[in-house]
């Protein structure tokens, strides 16, 4: 293999890396909008068609991950777009090197190997947060993870590294090249090379800058999607979540079932504003087993998750647990009606007595008529801050910028 071959290969990898960052920011900033888009989730995406929801590329793009400074800018800032930037930095530094006949020059070399380092270790943080904290695999963020670890591998190769036996250190090894007798270029210093950083600095800096300067501002939305005609609860319907005194009253619309929901939970939880909150729930679960409102099981089930809330001494704990477990009390229970029942008394026993109850389908049927009361659309999740509706627009990317807002605008 030619001194040049792993240069190439860098390049390589720096244009597939850009290339599937590039549509992951694509598919962010469609989202800017709030409006609902579908999202590409393909090892080629532009090929196939765009997908909703369901998937791991979705799972991943609404998760707390997928941006950062969420309560400055409305869905905050894409870590997919600093992404760009590295990797068109990438093969810039990359090409710089071939034309200028510099892939023999340890100091040039040596940078793309700190360079490719960032890419690396960013994808393997990000990878650990994908499968372990989300329990998802995105596509996309494979291709990206890929390309990052084939720009290392090139780069390594291209400083013609390797382990020393004796002393354990790194060394460098000649590289088999044809035009190794030709006139090199003299070899770098360190000092050459801050143009170079400087310039990757660049990259970043500028794709944030322009980012920042057309991110829309959605401030005059806030606060103004409707507020509860009646939040009275005389028929104590509404289930404590995550009392808290001093913070501002808070109801939560949701389904046990609903993956939007548990999706909201989490980015709630991440960003730290549920502790300024007093949470309490109201049960929608989106069953026709149980609620005349839909005409259809969306979430099969829900009926049987919502009652063992309502049995439950602590609610809050039947929550987290189907949470959890959504995806398989939603399959089984579609294969056998009583699955979901089963599944909720061999985890919480204490229930089982009060599961299907006349008194507990009342209640539950309570809590649906407080909804029609209060002229609730049939959607969950849905946030009402002092009475006050966070926008359903804002329950995924826009949360952090709108519900820290409104809690502002309330004197929180």
């Amino acid at each position: 293999m030619t001194s040049r071959a792993p240069i190439v290969l860098t390049l390589i990898a720096a244009a597939l890396g850009l290339f599937f960052a590039s549509f992951s920011t694509f598919d962010f900033v469609q989202h800017l909008d709030r409006q609902v888009h579908g999202i590409h989730c393909s090892f080629v995406p532009g090929l196939g068609s765009t997908e909703v929801g369901g998937t791991g590329c979705h799972v991943t793009l609404m998760s707390p991950y997928s941006s950062v400074f969420r309560d400055l800018v409305w869905g905050g800032i894409p870590v997919s777009l600093p992404a760009m930037a590295v990797f068109a930095f990438l093969f810039y530094k990359g090409a710089d090197i071939l034309l200028r006949r510099r892939e023999q020059d340890p100091g040039s070399t040596g940078l793309l190997v700190l360079a490719w380092a960032l890419p690396l270790l960013t994808s393997l943080g990000m990878g650990y947060l994908s499968l372990v904290e989300l329990d998802a695999a995105c596509k996309m963020c494979i291709g990206i993870y890929v390309a990052s670890t084939l720009g290392f591998v090139g780069a390594v190769a291209s400083r013609g590294l390797r382990l020393t036996g004796g002393g354990g250190g790194w060394r460098a090894v000649a590289a088999d090249d044809p035009d190794e007798d030709a006139e090199l270029p003299p070899t770098s210093r360190p000092a050459d090379h801050i143009p170079a950083i400087g310039l990757g600095v660049g990259f970043v800096a500028a794709a944030l800058g322009l980012y920042l300067a057309v991110a829309p501002d959605y401030s005059s939305y806030i606060g103004s999607c409707g507020e509860l005609a009646k939040p009275q609860d005389p028929n104590g319907v509404l289930l404590t979540l995550a009392p808290n005194p001093g913070g501002t009253p808070a109801i939560e619309v949701l389904d046990p079932l609903c993956p939007s929901c548990a999706g909201f939970e989490t980015r709630l939880d991440a960003s730290g504003l549920g502790d300024e909150l007093d949470r309490r729930a109201l049960l929608f679960p989106l069953d026709d087993a149980c609620n005349w409102m839909v005409n259809s099981a969306v979430h099969p089930g829900a009926c049987t998750i919502s009652e063992a809330m309502l049995c439950a001494s602590d609610p809050a704990a039947v929550l987290h647990w189907a949470f959890e477990n959504q995806e398989q009390i939603r399959s089984a229970t579609t294969a056998d009606p009583g699955a979901a029942r089963s599944m909720v008394t061999a985890v919480f026993p204490d229930v089982k007595g009060c599961l299907g109850t006349a008194r507990t389908k009342k209640k539950l049927n309570k809590s649906l008529r407080w909804a029609v009361q209060n002229e609730l659309p049939v959607l969950t999740p849905q946030l009402y801050v002092g009475g006050v509706k966070l926008c359903d627009e804002d329950t995924d990317l826009g949360m952090d910028y709108a519900l820290s807002r409104l809690l502002d605008r309330m004197g929180t």
